[in-house]
């Protein structure tokens, strides 16, 4: 099994991912979607905490090798990023999703050297944006962003087109259409249910259970 179909397991294993193609779940934003996940879960359980670090570890050491910092998007990844950098022996900051409004006005907190080569960590991307204004920060910070890695992704083609925009390659332990495979081979969807778990993605704001 490879490693995007492995994780996707292990996340329904412990309901981090929750499949409900006839129930839909909805989200903050007011979409209905058939599918809830939280990744943040997963430091719950020492044995996948421990995997999705080494995973994410990997990841970097061979897409961002010459990365020379880390940073964590808050709040979902501020953890894992922090377990990541220590893992690696690199400085570690996290980014607010906006300035600090008393004390020093920060929006990264901690320090990383002017022009040093940083990879962002996150947990989950949906449509991008709360990702790519990290990456924002970050670059007015004075930092070079040379990537991002995260546990999951949807895949929206609107978050893969704003990446594209943005200029920063993404890599991703797991994604969606490895979660629909699983979970049709597992017996936790029907397979009659792919089709209409793999239209949402279409255009999940205007989608109608």
């Amino acid at each position: 099994m490879d490693i995007k179909k492995q994780f996707a397991q292990k996340l329904m294993d412990i309901q981090a991912i929750k499949l409900q193609p006839n129930d839909p779940f909805t989200w903050a934003s007011g979409w209905k979607s058939p599918i809830y996940t939280d990744n943040r879960k997963t430091l719950s359980f020492p044995q996948l905490r421990s995997f999705v670090k080494l995973e994410l570890c990997h990841a970097i050491q061979e897409n961002f090798p010459e990365a020379e910092a880390v940073a964590g998007v808050a709040t979902g990844a501020i953890a894992q990023g922090a377990l990541v950098a220590d893992q690696l022996g690199l400085p570690y900051s996290y980014v607010r999703p906006k300035p600090k409004d008393h004390g020093m006005g920060n929006q990264v907190e901690g320090e990383i050297k002017k022009g040093a080569k940083v990879v962002v960590v996150e947990d989950l991307i949906s449509t991008g944006g709360s990702s790519l204004k990290a990456v924002a920060a970050l670059r007015e910070y004075g930092v070079e962003v040379i990537g991002m890695v995260a546990s999951f992704t949807y895949g929206f083609p609107v978050a893969e087109e704003a990446f594209r925009e943005a200029g920063v390659k993404l890599i991703t332990l797991s994604n969606y259409d490895a979660v629909l495979e699983q979970a049709a081979e597992t017996g936790y969807i029907k397979e009659e249910d792919k089709a209409v778990l793999a239209e949402w993605r279409k255009n999940p704001g205007e989608w109608k259970k």
